[in-house]
């Protein structure tokens, strides 16, 4: 086994390893320490990368193969940026908790993020992919509650398919190429292993109709361990999408529907996070969006807006995880009445509830824009209109009702509330101070961007992304921050008037999980009446033939015992019997009698010793 690096290079990775071994075995006054340390390394590292346009690669010769550790490019570059950015946010948020193996967990799962991000080859990538996969499992069953425990096998059942599905798409390319080369793939020339591949990635990215596990399993995580999993497993996904797939069109129309999916559930929910889930669905269908278009303004709007998702969903979901903490229930029939005993938390809130919606000076104004306004560019007319519907929607759901019916309604509201610890707060801080110094600053998050927009020449990390001369954007224009503005008091407007409507329920709604049981039943179906029918058969065969046989065969072992088994031990025992009592009747005691028989004897042996010599 060897290794070499072209231009130098740190594994970010490496630091989560050593964060998790740290939690693992220090004490928890050091390791609470430790953790945010860790992260704040790994996002040095990430900024002294950031500053060129990446280059260096991580080689590894090992049994044959060539793996490549880590690829640094441009597109790498701006993912593992915010991943390490909220890593230190997300590492604030839980420095209260006790129970060091939920920090194992998040330091495994973000390491495996890392992994998936600088993966050159597909092996490296499916080691990362899978150890996300199974950290994550683990942050959702040490909630340790019965509908903890049954989502976490749901979601490790889902994403074990999902792993299957690109391990047979990555075996099958290696027969076909003869290597595990992760590059791009040519949009119009598809292989059956490269669409496998690709239904694994949208497994983890929750493309519709393959979500459901997102919102059954998020809701029941562990308060930190929700804010961790809201930025990682998805935008893992939407990075190698754009790595291996920017330009496959079906993208940009499944990217639309879950737009439009996502905010329609969530507008009918009643739990917080479940709320929250459903739009990262639909927020995700923005990048994938943008990556089926496949321009380089959409693909850039589809990495701008995966950056500011992170910061705004991690925000989102502290929020809303403060709430679960402090009244121990997220559900919004529940709640009501915080404003004035949560002030921080609502305005907190606030600040990522706008950002998500799109409003002019906050981050989702900057990144979503880019991608509809490409979508509409490139004559994608109506997937740029879909796009804008679900915009509405959002700040209808998440802008308003959540925090309405959670801070406002019931303002008489008795509820217990704990206390809500301070790192909590300083990491909510921590993320609306990013949500409104990068939307207030564009070019803070476009300078990242994997088609520069300033750059006389671009290098493409990919040949397959068209519009590379049309990459230019700017948000804040007369006619965006007028629409903006339009769309959010219109929907206000909408709210105010359908509050009653709108009203949450204690109540689940059922999405594809209706597939997903009517599937599982046809599978039972399937499997249970044809064994059924052998079983019914083999019973008849067995109390027709088989029964009387075994009787015939155990008279027979009986008259076998009888006859030979018996005859023997029983012969055996008259034998020792009958030696016994003639020994018996020799010891007589007479001393005469004794020196009889051993004459007896010796003459005997004599006259045997005599015939056979």
């Amino acid at each position: 086994m060897t290794a070499e690096t072209a231009s130098f290079f740190f594994h970010p990775a490496t630091f989560f390893a050593v964060g998790a071994a740290g939690a693992a075995l220090l004490p928890r006054a050091i390791h609470r320490w430790l953790l945010p340390a860790m992260a704040v390394l790994a996002f040095g590292v990430m900024v002294c990368i950031s500053q060129g346009d990446g280059g260096a690669n991580l080689y590894l010769h090992w049994l044959g193969l060539d793996l490549n550790l880590a690829r640094v490019d441009r597109l790498s570059i701006i993912f593992a940026h915010i991943f390490a950015l909220q890593a230190i946010l997300g590492c604030i948020y839980a420095m209260h908790l006790k129970d060091r193996w939920q920090h194992v967990a998040s330091m495994a799962y973000v390491g495996g993020a890392f992994v998936c991000v600088f993966a050159g080859d597909y092996l490296t990538l499916f080691i990362g992919w899978e150890l996300m996969s199974v950290a994550s499992t683990l942050l959702i069953w040490f909630r340790r509650r019965q509908q903890s425990t049954a989502a976490g096998f749901r979601y490790f059942l889902v994403h074990t398919f999902g792993g299957l599905v690109l391990l047979g798409g990555i075996m099958l390319r290696y027969q076909a190429t003869g290597n595990f080369d992760f590059n791009p793939v040519d949009p119009n020339a598809l292989q059956l292993y490269d669409w496998l591949i690709l239904l694994g990635f949208a497994v983890n990215a929750a493309v519709v109709p393959l979500h459901a596990w997102l919102p059954d399993a998020y809701p029941e995580a562990t308060v930190t361990g929700a804010v961790f999993m809201s930025a990682f497993t998805t935008k893992t996904a939407v990075y190698v999408l754009a790595r291996a797939f920017a330009g496959v069109e079906i993208l940009g129309i499944l990217g639309v529907v879950m737009c439009l999916w996502g905010v329609f559930y969530a507008t009918m929910e009643n739990n917080a996070r479940r709320i929250l889930s459903y739009h990262i669905v639909s927020q995700v269908g923005y990048m994938v969006a943008g990556i089926g278009i496949g321009t380089a303004m959409t693909v850039n709007g589809a990495c701008a807006h995966a950056y500011a998702h992170i910061l705004y969903k991690g925000l989102l979901f502290m929020g809303a995880g403060c709430l679960l903490h402090a009244a121990g229930t997220a559900n919004l029939s529940q709640l009501g009445g915080l404003a004035r005993r949560l002030p921080l938390v609502f305005v907190l809130y606030m600040a990522a509830a706008v950002s998500i919606s799109g409003m002019p000076f906050f981050n989702g104004f900057i990144s979503k824009t880019m991608t509809i306004a490409g979508a509409a560019e490139s004559h994608h007319t109506w997937l740029a209109l879909g796009m804008e519907i679900a915009a509405v929607g959002t700040f209808l759901s998440v802008g308003i009702k959540l925090p309405y019916f959670a801070f406002f309604a019931k303002p008489d509201s008795t509820l217990q509330l704990e206390p809500i610890p301070v790192n909590m707060y300083v990491a909510m801080f921590g993320g609306a101070v990013l949500c409104l110094v990068t939307g207030l600053f564009p070019n803070l998050l476009y300078s990242l961007l994997p088609f520069p927009m300033h750059a006389e020449q671009i290098t493409a990390y990919t040949p397959f992304v068209t519009g590379l001369g049309h990459v230019e954007f700017h948000p804040y224009d007369l006619f965006n921050i007028l629409q903006a503005f339009t769309l959010l008091g219109f929907t206000g407007l909408g709210f105010y008037l359908l509050r009653n409507v709108l009203t949450p329920h204690a109540q689940r709604n059922m999405d594809f999980e209706w597939f997903y049981v009517l599937v599982g039943k046809a599978f039972y179906t399937l499997v249970s009446r044809p064994a059924a029918w052998i079983d019914s058969i083999w019973s008849e065969v067995y109390r027709t033939l088989g029964l009387p046989g075994l009787k015939l065969g155990a008279k027979g072992a009986s008259a076998f015992d009888v006859a030979a088994i018996d005859g023997v031990v029983d012969g055996s025992a008259k034998t020792v019997g009958a030696t016994g009592r003639l020994a018996a009747r020799l010891q007589t005691g007479d001393l005469q009698h004794y020196a009889a028989l051993a004459t007896a004897l010796g003459l005997g042996i004599a006259a045997c010793l005599w015939w056979l010599g």
